[in-house]
């Protein structure tokens, strides 16, 4: 009888997670990446990498079919947001569960995503679309600085910055469309929205089943770098109720009923307003974040949904979870880390994880890739979760040498 596989389209933040939870379920995993060498992890796991071209749709088909004739291959998934498309797309073609390619597609496209959104009723930031300066000064001047500017297409707040003068604006918008900044699309179009100003909330969605609301906050404006996270968010039964709403009729303007979805909204005075919806699962540590406060391994279900067996999305207990991103405060030369391991020590704290080593230069860009690692800490309540993470993450410290200029 054929091995059970499990086929995963590149890697993110959660990809570990997802080889892992592949082995638990006794799946062998197997990873189709154009460059299989740029994941540390692959080397200490078991699976097996695969080099592939993964945008070519018709080369995983070949990959998948030939796969087929060694293995039986219980499911196609991907961490990626970039690529969960064409997993959809490799789903249907070989017959398995996954997700509706177009509504990833269409989800993907942050304007094409606000436009379905509004359609629907669902409260969004008033927003334009510009595709040159002359368009990006007047879709502010019609908004009413300050703005928040992003490309169309992109993750990670990458190329997402808050504007608060016409000076501003035009800085980040050479920045944008000057050829600084790396497009993911071959048509560079900037997104020009409202600044929706309040407490920020993430809900963490599989199959239509909302599990658990999160909230946060970031670093230093104008970047949108995270700082922290906790769930579950300090909620009245109303305001629960109101997000969960507001969630799930996002989920059908997008159609986007099965499988993960991750929601980020800001609770303005209008109430709740929908940042952004992403279909897929949240990048890490979300999922540890939502297994550590509520029981429910999102990972886990997701694949069992990918493979097609039934999930359990039950909460089996009720704990407070929080994560402090750890991020630099100047570029340079990352010369050493101390004190992760005695952080790690302390009762309480779930994990201690640094994403760079020494001898790496840091150079910020004022997103995702600012952060230098994360501490997890999860208590019965919410003051001692807090007091266990300031605690060890003030034994964590970093050396950093300016570059030589």
């Amino acid at each position: 009888m054929s091995q059970r596989a499990l086929i995963l389209i590149e890697g993110a933040s959660n990809a570990p997670l997802y080889v892992q939870a592949a082995r638990h379920l006794d799946l062998h995993p197997i990873t189709l990446s154009a460059d299989p060498a740029q994941y540390d992890y692959l080397a200490a796991e078991i699976g097996e990498t695969i080099p592939v071209d993964t945008n070519d749709l018709n080369a995983l088909m070949r990959e998948c079919s030939q796969l087929r004739s060694t293995f039986d291959i219980a499911g196609i998934t991907s961490s990626r947001e970039s690529v969960y498309a064409t997993v959809g797309k490799l789903c249907r073609h070989f017959g398995l569960p996954g997700p509706d390619p177009a509504s990833v597609e269409q989800c993907c496209n942050k304007f094409t995503q606000r436009q379905l959104l509004g359609q629907a009723g669902v409260p969004i930031p008033a927003y334009r679309v510009a595709t040159n300066a002359t368009e990006v000064d007047s879709a502010a001047a019609e908004i009413g600085l300050p703005v928040v500017l992003k490309p169309v297409v992109g993750i990670g707040s990458s190329g997402v910055r808050l504007c608060r003068t016409v000076y501003e604006v035009a800085e980040h918008t050479r920045h944008l469309l000057g050829g600084t900044h790396i497009w993911q699309s071959s048509s560079p179009r900037v997104l020009v929205e409202e600044f929706a100003q309040g407490q920020y909330y993430t809900a963490d969605i599989m199959g239509g089943h909302v599990i658990g609301i999160g909230t946060g906050d970031f670093g230093h404006l104008p970047h949108f770098v995270y700082r922290e996270y906790s769930f579950p968010a300090p909620l009245t039964a109303e305001e629960h109720a109101r997000i969960v709403e507001i969630a799930l009729r996002s989920l059908r303007a997008l159609g986007l009923g099965w499988g993960p979805a991750n929601i980020e909204l800001r609770w303005t005075k209008r109430g709740p307003v929908v940042i952004e919806v992403n279909p897929r699962l949240a990048g890490t540590p979300d999922p540890q974040l939502v297994q550590l406060a509520y029981g429910v391994n999102l990972v886990d279900e997701h694949i069992k949904l990918v493979i097609g067996e039934e999930c359990d999305l039950r909460a089996w207990h009720s704990r407070t979870a929080s994560a402090r991103f750890l991020a630099p405060d100047r570029d340079g030369m990352l010369e050493g880390i101390v004190g992760a391991s005695r952080a790690a020590a302390i009762p309480g704290v779930a994990e201690v994880k640094m994403y760079v080593h020494p001898k790496t230069p840091i150079v910020r860009k004022g997103d995702y890739r600012d952060l230098i690692g994360h501490v997890i800490a999860a208590s019965p309540n919410r003051d001692q979760t807090a007091a266990l993470l300031e605690k060890a993450v003030d034994l964590v410290s970093w050396t950093i040498t300016p570059f030589r200029t």
